[in-house]
């Protein structure tokens, strides 16, 4: 897939960021988790924008790099970057929440549609992306594993198990990129279960980085290396980011972890959103 430019990756989020909204209001009275996904677009635009090996005529395609979206509730931060990317229609990305469609609010595994793994039951998908670095390295493979979970997530112990696999077998090839919003469905991180990201994912045996979650250049300087290194060190990626990342009345509000849009909050955020991309 061919390499975007920064600026190009920007105007990528800003569409991204404006198809999210409209596929939420879409949701009607199902609703749709705003907050989170807003806060990984930047992040999912320059993986699949700039750093991910993927072929959108061939989304199985065995040779590619995998992306795993462990915080499944941010997946309209993913939906709308497959879009991007070319692997999802217009139609078949507004087919969300649609009954029986292929895009419900948590993903479900179809690797047709570049969905690696069902996601929505939180710490599982490091596990899941142990294993495919795993299988990959049986299989002679040199692709990547990105692997995004939230900063709440990493409360349950699932994760450290799976932190400890992947150094243990030394899965280079394996990233983690954890979106350090600060905020999950019960409040702030720091009260529910505080932890410091940095020293965690070192004392498990990771090379670590910390980034701005919403800095494109930034993040594509801390994942162009991780690929394979030679030391077999697996990378940690904290992100910090900002929840509802882009709408003035969802920023840093829990209410938005998940909520229903009236058409009037609906059209107030899709207005804040294009005076910010037009004021670039």
């Amino acid at each position: 897939m061919k390499q975007r430019t920064p600026d190009e990756i920007r105007a990528m989020a800003d569409r991204m960021r404006r198809n999210a909204m409209e596929l939420a209001f879409q949701a009607g009275a199902n609703g749709a988790h705003l907050g989170p996904a807003l806060s990984i677009i930047d992040l999912c635009a320059t993986l699949y924008g700039a750093v991910m090996r993927v072929d959108p005529k061939n989304p199985a395609w065995p040779d590619r790099d995998r992306f795993l979206l462990s915080k499944g509730h941010g997946s309209l931060g993913y939906y709308t970057a497959l879009a991007e990317a070319g692997i999802l229609t217009r139609e078949q990305l507004f087919s969300f929440e649609a009954d029986g469609g292929d895009l419900p609010g948590q993903p479900a595994m179809n690797p047709s549609l570049g969905i690696e793994v069902s996601s929505g039951s939180l710490g599982l998908g490091l596990s899941f992306g142990v294993g495919c670095a795993l299988a990959g390295r049986r299989a002679g493979r040199d692709s990547n594993v990105y692997v995004l979970m939230g900063d709440g997530e990493t409360n349950e112990g699932s994760v450290w198990e799976a932190a400890l696999a992947a150094a243990h077998y030394r899965l280079g090839c394996l990233v983690a990129i954890v979106d350090c919003n600060g905020m999950q469905s019960d409040g702030r991180t720091s009260v529910v279960m505080s932890a410091g990201q940095m020293p965690l994912w070192r004392g498990f045996g990771w090379s670590t980085v910390a980034v701005d979650g919403h800095d494109i250049r930034a993040i594509y300087a801390a994942l162009r290396d991780a690929g394979r290194r030679p030391e077999g060190t697996p990378l940690a990626v904290i992100a910090r980011t900002v929840k509802g990342k882009g709408v003035s009345f969802m920023e840093n509000n829990a209410e938005w972890h998940h909520n229903v849009l009236t058409r009037s909050r609906y059209e107030a955020a899709l207005a804040e959103l294009i005076a910010a991309s037009m004021s670039r």
